[in-house]
Parts: C-alpha cells; structure tokens; sequence
C-alpha cells in the first residue's frame, strides 16, 4: 500500500533520529523517567520469551488508561484462555500499578518507540494477531508495520481533542491512512467520534473502557487499621493532585485543622516530599505514607505511595479530584470514586473528561471553585446527606456506562485470532 507522503517523512525521520534514541532514553532513567534496567524494551528488545500459540497486544500509556484495560483482560482470560496477552505500557507508573494487578501469566513489557527499527523488533519477537490501542495513540510505525503483517486493530475508547485533531487536519491523507488501518473503532464520546469521521475513520460505535473496569482494591487489613486509628475522624480526600492544587486545598483546609484528616494523593508519589514540606510551612502536622506514618496527630498524611487510591476514596467522606483545580491538565477519572461510594467534587478544569458533564447535568457531583473549597469541606463537616445522595447518583452513572462497556469488551473479543 503507497503511504501519503507525511508518513513516509516521518517513516525517515524517525528512522534517522533512532541512533539518538538510546542516549536519550538513558538521560529520562537518570531524572525517574525511564526504568534504567529495562531500556532495551524501549528499543524493542524483549526481556521476555514469546508464548506459543496466538497473542493479544493490548496497548495503553499511563496509569488511567492501562487500568482500563484490567477489565477486557479478565474478559480475554475467562473467555479465551488458550491466547496468550501482553500489555505494553509506555510509563512507569503505570508498570508498577499494573505490576501488583496483572493476573497471573499477563506478560508486561515497556513500549517501543516509534521508531522503524523498533517496531520491527518488537513485531518480529511477539508476533500479536490482535493489538488493541486504548484512547489515541496513534504511532504509525507500528499501526502501519502490524497492518502489513496481517495483524487485526482496535481503537477503543478513541479521544481526540481539539489540539490534536487540528494537528492530524494539517496531514488528512496520513490521518485517514492511519485511521483506516483499524479493523475496529470505537469512540469515548459524541464528541471524539464526530472529529475522528471528519479525519476519515469509520467509528463503529461509542464505548469508554474506563466504565467496565472492576473497582480500585481495598486492603482490608489496611482499612481496619486506618479505621481503628482515625478513631471516627472524618478524612477529606484530595486525589491524583498535581503542582499548584496541594496550596489550594491546604488553604481551604486550614479553617478546619485539628479535626478531620486531610489525605493528599499525589499524581506523582516523587513529589510527596515536597508536600509535607508545604504543610509544615502552613503550620499543619503532616506526614508520609511512604515513611510509614500514620494518621495519628496529623492533620495531613501526603499518600505519596502506588495502587492505594482505592482504601482512601473507601474512607474519605468528600473527595476532591485533582488535575482541575488548575489550567493545563484536564481532570482525572471520576469514575474511580463512583464505584466505591465515594462522594466528589472536582475543580474548573476537567476538558479532557467530558463526562463530567453528563455527571453534573445529572447531580452526580459539583464543580467547585479553588475559593470555595474551604466552604464544601465545612459543609461535608455538618452534614453530609446530600453528599451521600450524590455519591449514589455517580453509581447509578456508572452502572449505566457499563452495558456499552461490556458490549465493546465483546466486539474486541471477536477479532481475537482463532
């Protein structure tokens, strides 16, 4: 098949720029980026022998995105036992959560770059007759090489915002190229879908695989313990925050401490330090999960640790989300909190998650303002009924988004190679 001319550019750029590649991979594994011990899998060296028999690629970036998957691999496992799955990641956050989440036999490796070579290589050693791509990543080395080696695509959950569907406009022929190589897709919302057809691609229905997914797990003995020695304190949550949220939230805490227990969970645990250290500064008692501490005199415990976000959405009394108190970032999943109970509000700012319109057009959570989270929390204080009011409409949400998730999760069953 004659590709457009951008994407043989970018089949020759990208094949000029791959002796670079290893430096820089080596450069992000010494700033925490990159896992050092594991950068050949980058280059798209296995570390891992290849199963017999046919294989499934599932393909997802970061933690959010490589969680939603966990539910079409327990589909895969219980359905279709005698294929072998492999996950590809391309953070490592999102390897060491899943590290404690792959079922048994779920093979994990790093993704490769986009580069011709590497692409090969890891084509070549694992020799998928599935792949399925979550959200939109779309790297045409490896769409177009798995394509010409007979392999069957799926784009599931497709986004596309308003900057890169600008950006892929600019290219049509190489978007539509890309976009038709898929032997399936499946879009996040209305939205996505209308912008991935004006691209070319034919959208075969709507489908989020972040509904679907099993509830985030709860260590019981954990709970029990935090339980016993909170000793009816209330927590106040405020999860997955990023630079600039921490201040906002301690601010409109503040009014309260001592009291309740304010839990921060850090998108990046790596910044749990620099947390601590801001709550000292406002005069706030504060602590490290990751250094053992417990609740005990604290007034904030910064839970700088991995895969723990479900024991504090199951005893938190109000969450805040993070990622939409402040520009840039776009908000993170509510459906986390929904499907423990949990009550949340969330910031201005969550464009790269339309369904929280659908959430507040059905009284499921509450846009605050940085300036009034101070007010919520006191109110949460007094009375919390309508929070629990809510926190059973958000359920109700997800139940509903389920059906087309499970309906997806049954259409990507289909192509998997007999």
């Amino acid at each position: 098949m004659s590709r457009p001319i951008a994407l043989r550019l970018y089949a020759l750029a990208t094949g000029a720029l791959a002796p670079l590649i290893p430096g820089l991979l080596r450069a992000r594994a010494r700033r925490g980026k990159e896992e050092a011990a594991r950068l050949s899998e980058r280059l798209g060296r296995a570390s891992l022998p290849r199963p017999t028999g046919p294989l499934v690629w599932l393909h997802a970036v970061s933690v959010g995105e490589s969680l939603s998957l966990l539910a079409l691999i327990e589909r895969f496992t219980a359905e279709r036992p005698d294929r072998s799955i492999l996950v590809t990641t391309a953070t490592r956050a999102a390897a060491e959560v899943l590290a404690a989440r792959l079922p048994p036999g779920v093979l994990h490796q790093y993704a490769p770059v986009d580069t011709p070579g590497a692409a090969a290589r890891f084509l070549n050693h694992w020799r998928p007759g599935l792949a399925v791509f979550v959200e939109s990543e779309l790297w045409p080395n490896l769409i177009l090489r798995a394509k010409a080696r007979g392999v069957r695509l799926a784009l599931v959950s497709a986004g596309l915002s308003a900057k890169s569907f600008a950006g892929w406009r600019r290219v049509p022929a190489a978007a539509r190229t890309l976009l038709r190589a898929f032997d399936l897709v499946l879009a996040r919302d209305d939205g996505a879908a209308r912008r991935l057809r004006a691209l070319g691609a034919r959208v075969d229905g709507l489908a989020d695989l972040k509904f679907g997914a099993t509830a985030l797990p709860v260590d019981d003995y954990d709970m029990a313990a935090f339980r016993g020695a909170l000793d009816g304190r209330p927590v106040i949550l405020a999860a997955s925050t990023h630079e600039g949220e921490d201040a906002l939230v301690m601010d409109g805490f503040a009014t309260l401490a001592p009291g309740p227990l304010l839990v921060i969970v850090p998108r990046h645990p790596a910044r749990g330090g620099g947390i601590a250290a801001l709550a000292m500064a406002r005069g706030l008692r504060a602590g490290r999960r990751s250094q053992g501490d417990g609740p005990v005199n604290l007034d904030v415990c910064v839970a700088d640790t991995l895969g723990e976000l479900g024991l504090w959405y199951a005893l938190a009394r109000v969450a805040v989300i993070g990622g939409s108190l402040v520009p840039r970032v776009g908000g993170h999943n509510p459906l986390e909190a929904a499907r423990l109970g949990c009550p949340f509000v969330v910031g201005p700012h969550v464009e790269k998650w339309p369904m929280y319109e659908d959430l507040l057009a059905a009284q499921a959570t509450r846009r605050i303002a940085p300036d009034d989270l101070g007010a919520m929390f006191a109110g949460a204080m007094r009375d919390d009924a309508e929070l629990a009011a809510m926190a059973v409409r958000a359920s109700q949400f997800v139940v509903e988004g389920d059906v087309a998730a499970r309906d997806a999760m049954t259409r990507v069953l289909a192509l998997a190679p007999r």
